[in-house]
């Protein structure tokens, strides 16, 4: 009788020659038959809870599935972890080898990450949000481990033991590659349970399994698909936390400005339209679906598309208003001797500060070379201030940074946490301010109640 045998697939593990007394065991956790090759096939992340299994039940299997390798990893600088990153490394080991880290921004994820890599000695392949979070993961471990360090996107292919991709690219390649890695990490894994990212999860074999992020809660809710792709919650420190000793210490500070009379005049005769035909139409925007269906229709005939032109303008209004700008000016002034971020949420707004005030600007739009440069000056001291839209809210280390003015943004609390995180690296005698500018008697104000709804800001 042949040996049962796991094997990898396109990013699936088939099950063949299983005895019949561990088939309904292998169909409770998603193996499933398939009649096209008259065997058991699962997605790949279900490898780790078929080896388990099997070795419950002492039955011999040739594993076919698992192409990754033990590897000699030593980290090159030794140093003493922070208190929470020991804690964090403990509670994900004690916590069966799978599961999410919660720490805030500036407080060494990264640090963990590369500890659990030193500790579980596997394959590993590290995936980003973004080009920028790639490179700076790619200079990290190339000089944590002495071992060559692949690329998986931005026009390279070179997957190695140790490889650094994009949630973009992982998505596109892992139903081949899927089989070669023993331990993933997912940074800034609240992108994970997009409905094409998760695949990228579910495509792996590897039963090692970190994801890290600062607010793991998503507008959508889909943060409950993380305790399946990845494994439970197993350590969170919040800023609130660390704030002092681990992260610089900060305050916040809402402040409010009023429009013009022509502005407000404009502002009130744009939200009415936009309002009337909301109300007309029976929208909710804020229930799931609501945003979609006003989309349809306001594409749907000439009276939506003037209801859409006019709630951007009611936002355009409250988002950079005269009176913003008059304050931006006095808070620049203000800090003139600090490092601050100017955070709006749009690029017409960026370009038109960096024009009034001679600010350097960040957007998408920003070729890399000329954003590393202008990052490289901002932490040296040779650019006290540099403006952005949301490209900076993620992932980009900026430790020199210590005010942040955001002028507009989304009510996401996520993006309002990320924001306040980019100020916290901590430094010599460092303390840190956010300002949040909010036009008084506008829909901002309730944008900024909803986004100031987490402890870092009580």
């Amino acid at each position: 009788m042949a040996l049962p045998r796991l094997r990898f697939d396109r990013g699936t593990v088939v099950a063949e020659e299983m005895p019949s007394a561990v088939v309904e065991g292998l169909s409770e956790i998603g193996f499933t038959q398939d009649r096209r090759v008259g065997h058991l096939r699962a997605p790949a992340y279900r490898y780790r809870e078929a080896m388990l299994l099997l070795r419950r039940e002492q039955v011999e299997v040739r594993d076919e599935a698992r192409a990754y390798r033990d590897l000699e990893l030593d980290l090159r600088l030794i140093r003493d972890p922070f208190p929470h990153q020991r804690e964090a490394v403990e509670a994900w080991w004690a916590g069966g080898r799978a599961g999410t880290v919660v720490l805030p921004t500036g407080s060494g994820k990264t640090y963990v990450a590369q500890l659990v890599m030193e500790r579980v000695r596997r394959s590993t392949l590290v995936v980003t949000p973004t080009l920028d979070l790639m490179r700076q993961w790619y200079g990290v471990l190339g000089t944590s481990f002495d071992l060559p360090v692949g690329l998986l996107g931005g026009g390279y292919h070179e997957p190695e033991e140790v490889t650094v991709t994009t949630y973009d690219s992982a998505y596109l390649h892992m139903e081949r590659l899927g089989a070669r890695f023993g331990l993933v990490v997912f940074d800034e894994c609240h992108h994970l349970p997009g409905r094409a990212y998760s695949q990228a999860a579910e495509m792996c074999v590897a039963p090692f399994r970190l994801g890290l992020t600062a607010t793991p809660e998503r507008e959508d809710g889909r943060e409950i698909l993380l305790p399946r792709l990845l494994g439970p919650e197993l350590y969170r420190r919040g800023i609130h936390e660390l704030a002092g000793e681990y992260l610089a210490d900060y305050e916040t500070r809402r402040l409010e400005v009023d429009l013009s009379e022509e502005e407000r005049e404009a502002y009130l005769t744009a939200r009415t339209r936009y309002r009337e035909f909301v109300q007309r139409h029976g929208l909710a925007l804020g229930a799931p679906g609501g945003w979609a269906r006003f989309l349809r229709l306001t594409s749907a005939s000439r009276e939506g598309r003037e209801a859409f032109l006019a709630y951007r303008e009611q936002k355009r209004i409250a988002q950079a208003s005269e009176a913003k700008l008059r304050l931006l000016e006095q808070l620049l002034v203000q800090h003139r001797r600090d490092r601050a971020l100017i955070f709006t949420s749009d690029n017409a707004t960026v370009y038109d500060i960096s024009r009034r005030f001679l600010v350097p600007a960040i957007t998408h739009q920003t070729k890399i070379k000329e954003r590393h440069r202008l990052l490289e000056a901002f932490n040296s001291g040779d650019l006290p201030f540099l403006v952005t839209s949301r490209v900076l809210n993620e992932g980009v280390d900026v430790p020199a940074a210590n005010v942040g003015i955001v002028l507009s943004g989304s009510g996401s609390v996520r993006e309002h946490v990320q924001r306040l995180g980019r100020i916290l690296r901590r430094g010599k005698e460092k303390s840190a301010i956010l300002y949040e500018v909010v036009a008084r008697d506008t829909g901002e104000e309730h944008v900024s109640h909803r986004r100031r709804r987490h402890r870092a800001y009580q």
